[in-house]
């Protein structure tokens, strides 16, 4: 038999996964002892398991992570105030699918960014598309995306998304423009779309942030009435992980 053929054609046909399995075979001289059957099963597995790692690292890619985060690697013996049974929900993903939100409040360095990243590492990996990004910049993005004529892009963009990570809501101060678009991208994604959201500032304090009333309304009652909300307590986790050399003592 002329294997080289075959595996020319397998890839020009982009079977990745069969190629490699079946170069991988050939260099298995225990491999006769199985049917035609059985290795046709064991390159088209490999095949599927090869397209499903492509589309997950496409995903990782594309949902631009801050933090390299897994949820299997939350430290939930850490004074922070962690609903364990809530983390397990979360951690299944099913809100996402749900189209609910998720509320992470708490002071600087308590991990509410590596939470948020690390549930949406968690829904790539279950098949979901995911975008974090911080709400000041994105707020600046979109300004310039409508100067330029790349705004109703952008929004579909963001609409598209199955879970959307919003960090640092509340950091700086909303002009109206900002007001609007970010009741935009909320009202896109009411009951279509999941979203999380990571701030320093207690829910009760974001009517107030958000400055109009009207818009704050309608804003607040897309996002937090449909939210599992997780407030976060504690020291900063950076500062008791500093390595910095403490600083002598005077005699």
């Amino acid at each position: 038999m002329l294997i080289h053929p075959t595996l020319e054609i397998l890839q020009s046909l982009r079977l990745r996964g069969m190629l490699k399995a079946l170069q991988e075979q050939l260099q298995m001289p225990e491999i006769d002892a199985l049917s035609f059957e059985e290795r046709l099963a064991l390159l088209l597995e490999r095949e599927v398991t090869e397209r499903e790692s492509t589309r997950l690292r496409s995903r990782l890619k594309q949902a631009k992570l801050r933090e390299n985060a897994a949820i299997e690697d939350l430290d939930v013996r850490a004074q922070r105030g962690l609903d364990k049974t809530l983390m397990t929900r979360l951690s299944a993903c099913q809100w996402i699918g749900e189209h609910l939100n998720v509320l992470i409040t708490g002071p600087t360095g308590v991990g509410k960014t590596w939470i948020a990243c690390a549930l949406a590492n968690k829904a790539c990996r279950e098949g979901f598309s995911a975008r974090y990004v911080r709400l000041p910049r994105l707020l600046q993005e979109l300004g310039i995306a409508r100067a330029d004529g790349r705004y109703p892009k952008l929004l579909a963009e963001l609409a598209r998304t199955d879970l959307l990570v919003l960090d640092d809501w509340g950091l700086t101060p909303l002009n109206d423009e900002q007001r609007r678009d970010l009741l935009e991208i909320l009202d896109d994604r009411f009951n279509a779309r999941a979203t999380l959201v990571t701030s320093q500032l207690p829910i009760a304090h974001w009517h107030d942030y958000l400055g109009d009333p009207t818009l704050a309304d309608a804003i607040l009652d897309r996002l937090v009435h449909c939210a599992y909300k997780l407030d976060l307590k504690g020291e900063s986790m950076r500062k008791q992980g500093s390595t910095l050399t403490p600083e002598p003592t005077l005699a």
